[in-house]
């Protein structure tokens, strides 16, 4: 008899690609990634759009609002806790205000929820900025905050390119842990010279006519300083597809154009039939938001060891 999966309640979801990571049951460039047990019991974001998509593909209810209003609609428990806390104040493309700004000041909320539930392990997702010097007082205030309620707190970065992502994406996963359980980070599957490159990724792409269906529409905005003149290069992975580039998104690295939310999805390690449900801009703001499904699938895995271990 199977055992039962994992319950996980999921904060700051999103269009959901952490929790499809974590579910499992995808393909991505012609590779199986196998369902995980783990079970997304209850999910929630702040952003409408996001969270259309989000249902639309997971097919999994998601409550629309702000958290701190709907902490009392959780379960009472959970075995694992996953978020991506808000990070404009620590990025290093945003305000520089650390956990004190507005939005990452967020964080507090799923110290919160790890309070009520009580879950076996959680996973916080963060930018890389949360590791510099000018953060390092807001990292400390984050992991004291955890440690007080009782969790054995660890960091670290991973460079989603190591993992099978098609990007140089940085990023920084805050595991926490009951006395008694332990997580083994998951180690890189990929050499810097096996990356996935941009033109692997999307090369069967660039001839395809617009396709508001598929999501394959770009950013018609000029290129200049202003407006963003960063290009791919086709023999490496792409840079990091970002939440607020306001249409200025990279160039493609041999068409006339910028590349398209598809794409960028592609770059991201979206399997094809993730189908976001908004417009451009907002379609953009939730690909550059999202956690890549394939680094958060081998998180997953690394989850499910600890909680069987």
């Amino acid at each position: 008899m199977k055992p039962e999966p994992a319950t996980v309640v999921s904060l700051f979801s999103g269009c959901g690609g952490m929790d499809l990571g974590l579910s499992g049951g995808f393909r991505f460039l012609a590779k199986w990634y196998k369902p995980l047990p783990l079970d997304i019991v209850w999910a929630n974001d702040i952003n409408e759009f996001a969270c259309r998509t989000y249902k639309h593909n997971l097919g999994k209810k998601i409550i629309c609002g702000d958290i701190w209003n709907l902490m009392d609609t959780m379960p009472k428990y959970a075995d694992v806790v996953v978020g991506g806390f808000p990070c404009q104040d620590i990025s290093v493309n945003g305000k520089r205000a650390g956990i004190d700004g507005s939005r990452s000041g967020l964080y507090k909320a799923m110290v919160e929820a790890v309070k009520r539930l009580q879950p076996k392990i959680f996973v916080a997702e963060n930018v890389k900025g949360l590791l510099m010097q000018n953060n390092k007082a807001s990292l400390e205030k984050v992991i004291s905050d955890f440690s007080s309620i009782g969790y054995e707190v660890d960091y670290r970065l991973y460079h989603a390119a190591d993992f099978g992502v098609p990007q140089t994406r940085d990023r920084v996963f805050i595991v926490g842990t009951q006395p008694g359980v332990n997580f083994e980070p998951p180690r890189p599957i990929l050499s810097k010279a096996e990356h996935i490159t941009s033109e692997q990724a999307i090369a069967d792409l660039e001839q395809m006519p617009e396709d508001e269906s598929i999501n394959h529409i770009w950013s018609k905005a000029n290129r200049s300083p202003e407006q963003g003149s960063r290009c791919l290069k086709a023999d490496r992975p792409g840079y990091t597809i970002r939440a607020e580039c306001h249409g200025n998104i990279q160039f493609h690295y041999n068409q006339p154009r910028r590349i398209s939310m598809r794409e960028a999805a592609r770059i991201q390690s979206f399997p094809d039939k993730f189908i976001f449900q908004s417009k451009l801009r907002e379609t953009e703001r939730q690909i550059g938001n999202a956690v890549p499904p394939v680094l958060s699938w081998h998180i997953g895995k690394a989850v499910i060891a600890a909680l069987n271990n």
